[in-house]
């Protein structure tokens, strides 16, 4: 089993250093799902929510998210994003918004983090915004799906095992 790198070995916190890695391509692909009200999901759509454009709103705060990992996870690198793309994908049944997000990077370190986190803080502004609605929405599934570049290479979800667990 690997090591936990964000430890000494006093066991205390640190920043992994990755001043020796070499720089490479990473991406990393994360989703999550906000499950609604069946009226809140057509509130959204039809575009009538009383604080705006909901989704894009969403995408705007995702992006933005990603590019301020850093500044909300204590051990996180800040990096350079090269590439950043938000998508919002509504289903009906059960009523639900799927939020992906891509993030790209040429850097030391992977962009894990700022994908995960574009998609919570994405998940969290249709909450906000939709909450007068429907306080009882649920965000869930949230999940690194894919990555690749770095010394661990390439990595994909075993959606086998997912549904197994489910």
């Amino acid at each position: 089993m690997p090591e936990l790198t964000h430890f000494n070995q006093q066991g205390q916190a640190q920043m992994v250093d990755v001043g020796e890695k070499a720089a490479t391509r990473r991406r990393a692909l994360a989703s999550g799902q906000i499950v609604m009200q069946p009226r809140t999901l057509d509130l959204i759509q039809s575009g009538d929510a009383a604080k705006g454009d909901v989704l894009g709103i969403a995408r705007i705060a995702a992006i933005m998210a990603a590019k301020r990992t850093a500044d909300l996870i204590p051990l996180c690198h800040p990096l350079a994003l090269t590439h950043v793309e938000v998508d919002f994908q509504p289903q009906a049944e059960p009523a639900a918004i799927r939020c992906t997000a891509q993030v790209e990077t040429r850097s030391q370190t992977g962009v894990e983090m700022e994908a995960l986190c574009a998609v919570q803080i994405g998940l969290l502004t249709i909450y906000d915004m939709c909450k007068a609605v429907d306080r009882g929405m649920t965000m869930t599934e949230i999940g690194l799906v894919e990555k690749s570049g770095g010394q661990s290479g390439h990595w994909q979800r075993d959606l086998d095992m997912d549904a197994q667990l489910a």
